[in-house]
């Protein structure tokens, strides 16, 4: 009998060559769908106690340890990214330890897609995506937001200065990775001549 394998929405694609970014899916990420009260202690001390990682309580910033990083979603809501065959342990552990409290954890590796996009121009090539301005100040290291990304539904996190791992739905990540070609091809730089 053959057995299921795990394959990305991305798998068929290969890393572009006439583009002045690197574009790249990230594959190996697990990701964890984690909801409960910042305030209630018991929780927190929960959540730090099974991903070795303190939650993230200011808007739109993220904590990380290790290979483990907790991204703020709301007041109640992170996503937390890991190795993927981590996730379904890290859930379970979630799961038993926070099991008689108001609280949800579930793995949801397989929603979503992670393109990354690297390079001193990624910025710019996010710019072209929708009205957020890349270069504000407040865009640092750590940084999270959810956005229209071309009109989809998405979410980014700021890694360094000149990486950014954007989060799409799975369904949407043949259509992300198509504009993100378009955007970032040769000859498509903003103020570059052609």
């Amino acid at each position: 009998m053959l057995e299921p394998q795990f394959e990305t929405a991305l798998a068929h694609r290969n890393e572009p060559n006439n583009t002045y970014v690197s574009l790249r899916e990230i594959p190996t990420r697990g990701m964890i769908d984690l909801r409960g009260a910042s305030g209630d202690r018991k929780f927190v001390a929960a959540a730090k106690e099974v991903l070795g990682v303190e939650l993230p309580k200011a808007p739109r910033s993220s904590n990380s340890f290790g290979d483990v990083k907790a991204l703020w979603l709301s007041p109640d809501q992170w996503l937390i990214v890991c190795a993927r065959d981590k996730a379904p342990e890290l859930t379970l552990a979630l799961q038993q330890l926070l099991a008689k409290s108001h609280t949800l954890a579930i793995d949801v590796s397989d929603m979503r897609s992670i393109i990354r996009i690297e390079g001193e121009s990624a910025r710019e090539v996010m710019m072209k995506s929708g009205s957020l301005d890349f270069e504000d100040p407040e865009f640092v290291q750590g940084y999270v937001r959810r956005m229209r990304f071309a009109e989809i539904a998405a979410l980014f996190n700021i890694v360094e200065a000149n990486v950014i791992d954007l989060y799409v739905f799975r369904s949407y990540a043949n259509y992300a990775f198509e504009f993100l070609l378009k955007a970032s091809r040769q000859g498509s730089k903003v103020g570059q001549q052609s």
